[in-house]
């Protein structure tokens, strides 16, 4: 079996932080969370690391963070574009953003020959992540059934005291196995404990302590990409004028 590739999405690094540039060091060496992951996934095992991100972006990045990576990994570049989308469709004139994380996995379609897992780059999983996350792309292959992945975490682990997080809230049957996963897009520390609300904080509901939730660690094999591909279409056939909406399948195609 081939080492495991780790794909980074940093896509949207740049309307996040206003550029790359100005992305804040976390520690007095200059280093950014993504450094972290890189030297975790490294000393887990990986092989190699995929940086999704905007063409526009490539020298900022390289500059920034992607050559000082390139000495301790090998390194390969793929591009989100809002353009990338099957023969056919037309991307509606007022669409300004790509399609979200299906999308973004999508453009490394031609690139993965091997087990591969998938970050954010702007979250901090931790050493053990990965070494579960490797610890299964080497010892699972698809079968009868697809053999993908996800790291859970406790919630209350997650959040932060400066603010909100968007958390994917976790079902999951006895087994472990994920059944569901419910988008929360405003979690906070509540007086009575850890809490979401959907209308601006007019409201809130608990969600209970220990609850699992996503950081969107997923492990998949390549059978992943095809799937999504053939999911894609169907998707635009429903989904293509709605400006804001996102490709969120693989909590669908990962549960059951």
């Amino acid at each position: 079996m081939k080492k495991p590739v780790l794909v980074v999405m940093a896509a949207g690094m740049g309307s996040r932080y206003g550029g790359l540039k100005q992305i804040d060091p976390v520690d007095a060496q200059g280093h950014i969370i993504m450094d972290f992951s890189i030297y975790d996934a490294v000393k887990a095992g990986f092989g190699k690391v995929i940086f999704i991100i905007k063409k526009e972006n490539e020298a900022d990045f390289k500059a920034a963070i992607g050559d000082r990576l390139s000495k301790v990994i090998d390194v390969e570049y793929v591009f989100q574009d809002l353009q990338n989308i099957p023969e056919g469709y037309e991307v509606p004139a007022d669409r300004v953003k790509p399609w979200g994380t299906g999308h973004a996995i999508l453009s490394c379609l031609g690139t993965i020959d091997a087990p591969f897992a998938v970050i954010n780059a702007d979250d901090y999983y931790g050493s053990h992540a990965f070494k579960m996350i490797y610890d299964y792309l080497t010892t699972h292959e698809d079968d009868d059934k697809y053999r993908y992945t996800m790291v859970g975490y406790v919630v209350e682990n997650t959040l932060t005291e400066n603010g909100h997080v968007a958390r994917g809230v976790c079902v999951t049957d006895e087994n472990g196995y994920l059944q569901k996963i419910n988008e929360r897009t405003h979690i906070e520390k509540r007086e009575n404990g850890t809490a979401y609300t959907e209308d601006d904080g007019q409201t809130w509901t608990v969600i209970p302590e220990g609850s699992t939730v996503s950081m969107n660690m997923w492990g998949f094999t390549p059978s992943i990409l095809a799937e999504l591909k053939a999911r894609f279409s169907k998707f635009l056939d429903e989904n293509l004028e709605k400006k804001s909406i996102k490709m969120r399948i693989l909590p669908s195609i990962c549960s059951g």
